[in-house]
C-alpha cells in the first residue's frame, strides 16, 4: 500500500475524531496527515514525510489551536433576536400597566407590561425595553 494512502486514512480518522470531540487539536492534526499525504504522493521517503507531520503538527497545534480556542470562547459581538430588543426605545400604543399593555418597538407591536407594577404609563409615551418575557415586553417610562 502506498504511504499517501495511510496518510489519508489517517486525515479521514483523525477528521472524524474531531467532528465527536470538538478540541480543534485533532483537526490541525488532521490537517497536517493531509498535508503529509500530498507530500507522500510526491515520492519524499517515509523520513521526511514524518518530519513534515511532526512539524506542521506542531506548528498547528501551538500556533492556530490557541486562535481557535479564543474565537470558540468569545462570545458573539452582536445581540440577535428578542435580545436584541432589550434597551431599546419603545413607543406606547395601549396604556401600559403591570398587568398589559402594547408598545411599538423597532416597528412591532408587543405585548407590554410596566416593569413597576404600580406605575400606569400612558399612550404615546416613550419607554426603555428592560427585558423581555416570552412575547412580553417589560417597560419603564424614560425621563
Amino acid at each position: 500500500m502506498d504511504s499517501w494512502i495511510v496518510w489519508l486514512i489517517l486525515a479521514a480518522a483523525l477528521g472524524v475524531a474531531e467532528i465527536f470531540t470538538l478540541t480543534a487539536a485533532l483537526g490541525i492534526i488532521s490537517v497536517a496527515a493531509l498535508l503529509t499525504a500530498g507530500v507522500a504522493a510526491i515520492g519524499l521517503p517515509p523520513g521526511l514525510q514524518l518530519l513534515v507531520f511532526v512539524l506542521v503538527s506542531v506548528a498547528g497545534v501551538v500556533v492556530i489551536r490557541p486562535i481557535a480556542q479564543r474565537h470558540i470562547q468569545q462570545a458573539p459581538g452582536q445581540r440577535f433576536g428578542v435580545s436584541a430588543l432589550v434597551g431599546k426605545s419603545a413607543y406606547v400604543t395601549r396604556e401600559v400597566t403591570g398587568r398589559d399593555g402594547r408598545v411599538r418597538i423597532g416597528g412591532e407591536e408587543w405585548s407590554a407590561r410596566a416593569y413597576d407594577e404600580t406605575l400606569v404609563i400612558p399612550v404615546g409615551a416613550t419607554v426603555d425595553v428592560f427585558e423581555i418575557e416570552g412575547a412580553t415586553a417589560l417597560v419603564y417610562p424614560r425621563e
